[in-house]
């Protein structure tokens, strides 16, 4: 009895190097690749350091942090980068769970166009945003033409608008000047100028990024609503349950877990918003689209303000990680709910 155990004991010991054999590269590689930059951006956050500079970092306490924080333009940036997530989450959940909820259904073609409302999210960020300044060009642009052809049908959008940015005073996002240029441009003609009008560029952001990441929302709330049991609806169907009745008390509460993730992550990869705003716009006109990550990415490699741009970057990481606890408290409560 005792060789026995003692072959099952060294058995197990040879299972257990075996697996460690595998683990440890990956380990070690993650340890190098993600782990150490991300301590040693911390240290340098609390020193005075170039990247191309000869000098080693001199330690200034959390004076990078100070002045980031009581820089007026910081809260700017910070302010720019919320309204563009405030309207482009929001408008992707909406689209999003819309689609998911036509396409719950089984139709011909389903198989096709499926896959086909997938494409935007696959492509790269820097050909979306290539393509879109083509479509929101001011004079060429595909947008404009269409625009063009309905004149009628858009200033009675832009009326609608209007009356609504003028009552809740809306800033950089529905303000009267762009709605003004919308109506400006059914009377004349000339185009709206979508991407270099300080009012109209981070809209037309948030045009783009719906258009790119609205099919992301809509994959996850379709595999919440297909795995949603049949049964409950035939239950509600017997007793003579409405169609709201039956959104409101199965699809929503049994979806929402799904739901949330999806917001979750869409949330902090918008927070993170760097390619499409380089591309389109460049942070411009001026600075009316100069997001966080941007604005960070011009003090580490323009300016090259090592020590300050590694504190506004755990700045942003603080604030996300932030989001993503309020965003897993309420995904708790929908688990425990549903």
């Amino acid at each position: 009895m005792g060789s026995i155990a003692n072959a099952s004991k060294m058995r197990g010991m040879q299972d257990y190097r075996l697996k460690m054999m595998f683990i440890m590269p990956t380990l070690i590689l993650l340890i190098v690749m993600n782990i150490f930059p991300l301590l040693w951006s911390l240290v340098l956050s609390f020193t005075k350091y170039s990247a191309i500079a000869s000098e080693s970092p001199t330690f200034v306490g959390t004076r990078n942090f100070t002045q980031l924080l009581s820089d007026s333009s910081t809260w700017s940036y910070f302010r720019t980068t919320a309204y563009f997530v405030l309207l482009a989450v929001i408008a992707q959940f909406i689209i999003g769970f819309g689609l998911a909820l036509l396409l719950n259904r089984d139709f011909k073609g389903k198989s096709f166009i499926v896959p086909l409302l997938l494409i935007p999210m696959m492509l790269s960020p820097v050909v979306v945003g290539l393509f879109w300044r083509f479509i929101l060009d001011t004079q060429w642009g595909l947008l404009n033409y269409l625009i063009s052809l309905f004149p009628s049908t858009i200033h009675a959008i832009a009326e609608g608008i209007n009356k609504i940015a003028y009552s809740i005073s809306f800033p950089y996002i529905i303000s009267p000047s762009i709605t003004d240029s919308l109506q400006q441009a059914t009377n004349d003609a000339r185009g709206i100028i979508w991407l270099t009008k300080p009012n109209m560029a981070l809209f037309s952001l948030v045009i783009i990024d719906t258009w790119m990441w609205s099919p992301f929302m809509m994959l996850l709330s379709l595999a919440g609503l297909s795995a949603v049991p049949k049964y409950l609806y035939e239950a509600a169907d017997i007793d003579r349950a409405s169609g709201w009745f039956k959104f409101r008390h199965i699809t929503l509460p049994l979806v929402s877990p799904l739901l949330f993730i999806a917001l979750l992550f869409r949330t902090m990869d918008a927070f993170k918003l760097f390619d499409l705003v380089i591309i389109a716009t460049n942070g411009g006109p001026g600075s009316a689209t100069e997001t966080v990550s941007l604005n960070l990415y011009r003090r580490a490699f323009e300016s090259w303000n090592t020590g300050e741009s590694c504190a506004l970057a755990y700045i942003l990481l603080v604030i996300i990680i932030a989001l993503s606890n309020i965003y897993i408290k309420y995904l708790n409560k929908a688990r425990s709910g549903s």
